[in-house]
C-alpha cells in the first residue's frame, strides 16, 4: 500500500493560493497550518497580495482561511532553502522575479521571516523561503 506524504506544508499552502487565484476564487482554505505559513502570509498581506486571513483551531494542525484579492500572479517555495548573503540577494531577484519594480523574495533570517527589502534595511542575509509576485 502506497501512502502519499506531505513533504512541504508551505509549498502546499502557496500552491493552493495560486490555484485558487487562477480559478478566481474569493477565499481559500489552507490546512495544515504552521508558524512559518502564518509569517509568510503576513509578509504577503503587508504588500497587499492577500486580504485578511484567519486561523481556525480544529485541535489538530489547524486551518487558515485566506481572503484573496486577485493580485497574486505566482508564489512558490524555493527548495532547498539556500543560504543567501546580503550581496547575493540582487542575483536571486534577477533569477526569480519578473522585474525589479515588483515582487518580493521571502527570507528567513535570524531576526524573523521577512521580505528582501526589509532584510536589506536590517543588513542581514538568511535562508531563501520563497517568492511572491
Amino acid at each position: 500500500k502506497f501512502v502519499m506524504v506531505r513533504v512541504s506544508v508551505l509549498n502546499d499552502c502557496l500552491k493552493n493560493i495560486v490555484n485558487a487565484e487562477r480559478r478566481g476564487k474569493r477565499q481559500v482554505l489552507i490546512r495544515p497550518a504552521s508558524k512559518v505559513i502564518v509569517k509568510f502570509l503576513q509578509v504577503m498581506q503587508k504588500h497587499d497580495y492577500i486580504g485578511e486571513f484567519e486561523y481556525v483551531d480544529d485541535r489538530r494542525a489547524g486551518k487558515i482561511v485566506v481572503e484573496l484579492l486577485g493580485r497574486v500572479n505566482k508564489c512558490a517555495v524555493i527548495s532547498p532553502r539556500f543560504d543567501v548573503t546580503l550581496g547575493e540577494i540582487e542575483t536571486w531577484i534577477q533569477d526569480l522575479l519578473p522585474s525589479r519594480q515588483f515582487g518580493f523574495l521571502v527570507l528567513t533570517t535570524s531576526s524573523g521571516i521577512m521580505d528582501h527589502e526589509e532584510a536589506r534595511q536590517k543588513k542581514t542575509g538568511g535562508k531563501m523561503l520563497g517568492f511572491v509576485y
